[in-house]
């Protein structure tokens, strides 16, 4: 019954649904203004809603969204980077009545959520990660994201109290600056604890590969790491890969726990319930939505998993201490003075960069300890 709707979604004829838009009677359009504060509001995700990552993250997150009074969530998992989003999208619009939408993948942004945007300048279109500029993209667009680093800077330190060899790993899809920010906020994490820790970094290209991102889990641990963590769509088979080479994992998205109870140190997650329901509250109170929206620990975007059996008392104290200053505000994952990997300065000693840093937005490489290239 899902696939059906689900193809009933993508192949929804849109010329027939705007015809019944245009020549709807003044009473129905009075009645659908009069039921704005019954706000539909759309979901698309690029993979399956259980997936311990990225789309479960979002989905945990619409499922708070879905709590709150008068709000109707319509969800599609699995949709591809493709024309079919566009589909998905103008369906949910035409056929569900969804006035507020969330695509939340990657690759959705352009071309796609930014063609929908512009044939309907009256719904709200909000983006997970994408660049929004002002004066280029439609005005009823716009991109969130949260300072997640911050989290992996936290995965870091469990990292550096955990490892045994100095070496620690991470799994990565894309270099792409939130990807970027990722792997070098893990390692300062952890060189905070021992500035002799070394961590590789293998990308394999997708955001949601199995077998690669299997090989390159068992390739760090062949090259000596003992912690991994990554940025990939799912992180189950890095997880469940990793505690079963008999390594340290620190998880990503959501809580993998789970899969690797003994083996699991911490974890950065999202916490999009919150800012997915900041998006709703406004949509419904008639207020403007924010085109670019970012935040922190602090600000309730990310938070941390449960402190594993792994994590030392040690550990645990300085886990504890960082987190307490990142949520005070103001701590500095990148401050100077920091080098990249190939011996260039690229934060001087007279400069640290606010979480809201623009030049974090744009990263694009990695830092000295950091084994491995971007290109």
């Amino acid at each position: 019954m899902t696939r059906l709707l689900s193809m009933k979604r993508r192949h929804f004829l849109q010329a027939s649904a705007a015809a019944t838009l245009v020549g709807a009677a003044p009473g129905l359009l009075s009645s659908r203004a009069l039921a704005q504060a019954a706000l539909t509001v759309g979901f698309v995700y690029v993979g399956p809603k259980d997936d311990y990552g990225y789309n479960q993250a979002h989905a945990e997150g619409a499922a708070a969204v879905r709590a709150l009074p008068g709000v109707t969530v319509v969800e599609e998992e699995n949709v591809p980077e493709t024309v079919d989003v566009q589909k998905t999208m103008e369906s949910m619009i035409n056929l569900d009545g969804a006035t507020l939408l969330f695509p939340t993948s990657f690759g959705y942004f352009d071309p796609h959520m930014l063609a929908m945007a512009a044939k309907y300048p009256d719904i709200q279109f909000r983006h997970c990660g994408g660049m929004w500029q002002e004066g280029k993209h439609p005005a009823n667009t716009g991109s969130y994201f949260g300072y997640i680093f911050q989290g992996q800077y936290l995965n870091g330190i469990a990292a550096g109290h955990a490892t045994k060899s100095k070496k620690i790993g991470f799994v990565a899809a894309k270099p792409i600056p939130q990807v970027l920010q990722n792997i070098n906020a893990f390692l300062l994490g952890a060189r905070a604890v021992d500035p002799t820790i070394t961590c590789q970094v293998i990308f394999t290209g997708e955001w949601s590969l199995a077998v690669k991102e299997a090989e390159a889990t068992n390739a760090l641990v062949d090259q000596g790491a003992d912690v991994i963590t990554c940025h990939v769509d799912s992180p189950k088979v890095v997880v469940e890969t990793a505690a079963g080479r008999g390594a340290f994992v620190c998880g990503y998205h959501a809580n993998q726990s789970p899969l690797a109870p003994e083996k699991y140190l911490t974890g950065a997650e999202w916490a999009w319930g919150n800012v997915y329901g900041d998006f709703v509250k406004k949509a419904q109170a008639g207020e403007k939505l924010g085109n670019f929206v970012r935040g922190g620990l602090k600000d309730g975007f990310v938070k941390m998993s449960a402190l594993g059996p792994g994590v030392s008392e040690a550990g645990r104290k300085a886990f504890e201490a960082a987190h307490a200053e990142m949520m005070k505000g103001g701590f500095s994952v990148f401050k100077g003075p920091l080098k990249d990997n190939k011996g260039n300065t690229v934060v001087t000693a007279d400069k640290s960069y606010a979480e809201d840093a623009i030049e974090l937005e744009s990263m694009n490489y990695l830092v000295e300890g950091v084994v491995g290239s971007t290109a």
